[in-house]
Order: structure tokens, then sequence, then C-alpha cells
């Protein structure tokens, strides 16, 4: 199976770690999560981690700024049907909406 895009359902700790990772990767990734503090935050932690690895010199600023512009952040579960893997814990998801 190629996996192209990717959906990661929750922006926490975990999902966006994973979002981090595949987008560095090469894919196009919409994180998801219905909390639109949690989503905002999420995404601070990917640029704030991109930034470390930068100034560590594991990746180039044009990755990190490659790999975040892969990130599309979204509020509704529907956004992951476009994706080749979808992933997350649905069941967080309808406990939080």
């Amino acid at each position: 199976m190629k996996i192209g895009d990717v959906a990661v359902i929750g922006a926490g700790t975990m999902g966006n770690g994973i979002a981090h990772v595949f987008a560095l990767a090469g894919h196009r990734v919409t994180l998801i999560d219905a909390d639109p503090a949690a989503l905002e935050r999420g995404v601070g932690t990917i640029e704030r981690n991109l930034d470390r690895q930068v100034q560590k010199e594991v990746v180039s600023a044009e990755e990190a700024s490659a790999a975040l512009g892969r990130i599309d952040a979204e509020r509704e579960l529907e956004a992951a049907h476009a994706a080749d893997l979808p992933g997350g814990d649905e069941r967080s998801w309808r406990t939080r909406r």
C-alpha cells in the first residue's frame, strides 16, 4: 500500500508528533481536532519542534518550512475522508465533541 495523504485525529502530544514525522517524510497531513485551542497548541508545538531541529542542524530551514506547509489543520472529522492513511482514536474524538 502506497501512502500519500495522512489524517491524524487528535492534536495532542501523540497526534502532533505523528503529524510532524509524516510531514517531514514528505506526506500531506491533515491534523484534526474538534477543540480549536488544542489544534492551535498542536500546530504551535510542531512549529517549535521544527525550529529546534533547524537549530540543531537536524533539518534545514527549507525542509522545516516545507514540512509545515504540508500540514493542514481542520476541526471536522470529515476532513479525514480524503486521506490514504487515516489514524487516531475516533472514540476520543466523539467524546470531546
